[in-house]
């Protein structure tokens, strides 16, 4: 290990294993540790017995549920737009060689007390049981905008500089209420809270068309896909990969002290009396812990159930999307269920995921209404987690940190911190002008 290395990343949670391949691929010289003894992180997948370890403080769960190692339970569960820059990010790397994707069934919202199929084109809003006959014309015309709209071609701008006009001018122009308004800006642009009406109106018509395409190319019932077996694949997939490239891995190394010189740059990583000497450290919060600060929390439900989430068409792979407004709360939040289909849960078996950025201490009260939309469950855990994001400044120590995954059940704000973090560390933008059809291994 005494070595000297262009980048030494710590922790293979998601984001460090995309970065660790991107920068392996660029022909940098890459060491990858880990504190822990498995992959993964914080975002790690358990099978049942090391569910119960964590949760439950026994290695016994009970025998009804099925077999222990037929569970990949996903500690930080999030699908993955089929046209999104996550599947860009993997093409681009190769990566999807060792991976199989499969479709999700269902993508839906919840509005009045109600879960809705998430209308996403001009046709599914004249169908959808969410709005009235009048308004339904109304989303109709502004859903073919959105279809027909081209950034480079003004001719389909209808008069609109989409840079300057915000969403919320766009929108009046169509005269939308705020209902529909309430299920395009959370289910279909997949924004977070509501800042996004005052902010120009681009961002949410390019992020409307990313949902509608995807959700035509893989012809299935929403635009995610999800890789078999879980998220758990794509970390050992990218270390398969940075091997491929000369790249280094060490799991159980303990403490992976940051070593800085005296003008506070890093200079090394120091593990079990060796040092790796470097340029550059990637990691999670937890490695600098006192260059961070904390940001948030988020609560979350893990349940494992013996049936779908009801009201989604029986969908196998489901996420809903609980609106704010539609609660009376400051965030969103968000179910995720997957199950035997995805081979995540032993035949009959669905894990289903209720998280929400939390606004109070009382995870159980505050995670009501989503688990609410569950049915019967066999068996359920809480848990809450903070958030940090990072307070150093890169350019003056060579450190590069994540921000700690929030509370949403797709990776669309994940890959941003990753694709910002691979500018800083490089100083380029990375091309994710790729040949999307090579990820298509999901198809039945």
């Amino acid at each position: 290990m005494d070595e000297e290395y262009d980048v030494v990343v710590l922790g293979t949670g998601l984001k460090e294993c995309i970065l660790s391949g991107l920068l392996s691929v660029d022909g940098l010289k890459v060491l990858h540790m880990d504190r822990n003894d498995y992959y993964g992180g914080e975002s790690t997948s358990l099978n049942l017995i090391q569910l119960w370890k964590k949760f439950r403080g026994s290695d016994k769960p009970p025998a009804h549920l099925g077999s222990s190692r037929d569970y990949n339970v996903d500690m930080i569960p999030k699908f993955i737009m089929a046209n999104g820059a996550l599947v860009r990010v993997l093409i681009h790397t190769d990566v999807t060689k060792y991976l199989y994707f499969k479709a999700v069934d269902g993508s839906f919202v919840y509005n009045k007390g109600k879960v809705h199929k998430v209308p996403a084109t001009d046709m599914e809003a004249l169908k959808s049981p969410l709005m009235g006959i009048f308004e339904k014309r109304r989303a109709r015309k502004f859903f073919i905008y959105v279809q027909d709209y081209n950034e480079n071609d003004p001719k389909t701008h209808e008069g609109m500089d989409l840079t300057r006009v915000t969403t919320r001018e766009l929108i009046a122009k169509y005269g939308l209420d705020d209902n529909t308004v309430d299920f395009i800006g959370h289910a279909l642009a997949l924004h977070r809270d509501d800042r996004y009406l005052n902010e120009p109106a681009l961002e949410t018509v390019k992020k409307m068309k990313l949902y509608a395409e995807s959700l035509a190319r893989f012809q299935g019932g929403s635009p995610y896909i999800y890789p078999l077996y879980g998220l758990g694949e794509l970390p050992q997939a990218f270390a398969r990969l940075s091997a491929v490239y000369g790249g280094t891995y060490m799991l159980n190394k303990p403490e992976c002290k940051v070593e800085f010189d005296e003008e506070g740059k890093v200079c090394g990583v120091t593990s079990e009396g060796e040092t790796a000497k470097c340029k550059k450290v990637v990691c999670d919060p937890s490695y600098l812990p006192n260059k961070v600060r904390k940001v948030g929390k988020v609560a979350r439900a893990i349940c494992i159930m013996s049936h779908p989430i009801p009201n989604t068409n029986d969908s196998h792979s489901v996420q809903v999307i609980l609106p704010q407004k539609q609660l009376g709360r400051r965030s969103d939040m968000y179910l995720f269920c997957c199950s035997y289909s995805h081979n995540v849960a032993p035949k009959g078996k669905f894990i289903a995921f209720v998280s929400t950025e939390a606004e109070t201490d009382q995870p159980e009260i505050e995670l009501k209404p989503g688990l609410d939309l569950l049915g019967p469950v066999d068996e359920i855990f809480f848990d809450v987690y903070d958030r940090y994001e990072p307070v150093n400044e890169p350019s003056l120590d060579n450190c590069f940190i994540s921000t700690s995954y929030d509370a949403t059940t797709h990776f669309e704000s994940t890959v941003i911190d990753v694709l910002n973090m691979y500018s800083m560390i490089t100083g380029k933008v990375l091309d994710l002008n790729v040949d999307l059809s090579a990820a298509s291994a999901a198809e039945e």
